[in-house]
């Protein structure tokens, strides 16, 4: 069994999987800022806006996510909001890597995941 799924010659790596997660979990309303956010909350880890944005610029270049500008609001001078929506090769790779973890985590024997 392969353990992290492929895409393109490249496994998706632990911040790509959060931040697929993230944008999935904020439907229509996932930008930069609250990708962010909904990482940090969720974890209680620290990850900077670039690197959030590296996250999602790579993964869309994957064609796991795909993007579109929001309408100007009056609140934002006027501009726009790049939004992101997760691809369906994006919901295909993470319902892989939640196969391959929750199989890893059925293989630990039961004494050593009481202790999680």
């Amino acid at each position: 069994m392969e353990m992290m799924h492929s895409v393109k010659g490249e496994h998706l790596g632990e911040l790509e999987e959060l931040t697929l997660l993230a944008v999935l979990s904020l439907a229509d309303g996932a930008y930069g800022i609250v990708v962010q956010e909904v990482i940090e909350r969720e974890t209680g880890r620290e990850v900077t806006l670039g690197a959030v944005y590296a996250a999602l610029e790579r993964m869309e270049r994957k064609g796991l996510l795909r993007s579109g500008m929001s309408a100007s609001t009056r609140e934002r001078g006027g501009r726009r909001r790049r939004l992101f929506s997760v691809t369906s090769e994006g919901m295909r790779v993470l319902a892989d890597v939640r196969r391959a973890r929750e199989a890893l985590w059925q293989a630990v024997p039961r004494a050593v995941r009481s202790r999680t």
